[in-house]
């Protein structure tokens, strides 16, 4: 399971550092894949640094709940690029779906070991 964990933060990483600086530099392939520059590519950049600075941060100091908190998140809003893009053809909308992957049998497995723990409201 630690492998799983260090392999989805890595992942992160590992793809963002290249799409954050293809999209902060305006690069033509992140123009190809995302659309041109726009405020709302801004936001998105914001959006994709906080998550390669958190990935960074949780593989120095992991906390398992939050490792769950962030690939949960990941995985809902990159299972709806497909509908929201209108799409499978895009390359965002396929790698979304690959890192999806990786990042569920993560969860899947921390859920098994009862390393996420689940607390109802009172």
């Amino acid at each position: 399971m630690r492998r799983m964990i260090t392999l989805s933060l890595s992942l992160n990483i590992a793809v963002l550092v290249p799409i954050g600086t293809g999209l902060a530099l305006d690069t033509g392939w992140v123009a190809r894949a995302y659309g041109e520059s726009t405020q709302a590519r801004g936001i998105l950049l914001s959006i994709y640094l906080a998550i390669a600075v958190l990935s960074l941060v949780l593989l120095i100091r992991p906390d398992r709940r939050m490792v769950a908190a962030l690939l949960l998140v990941q995985v809902l809003y990159k299972v709806t690029t497909p509908f929201t893009v209108g799409t499978l053809e895009n390359p965002v909308v396929l790698s979304n779906l690959a890192i999806t992957a990786v990042h569920t049998a993560t969860l899947l497995l921390m859920l098994r070991a009862n390393r996420i723990v689940v607390h109802l409201a009172r």
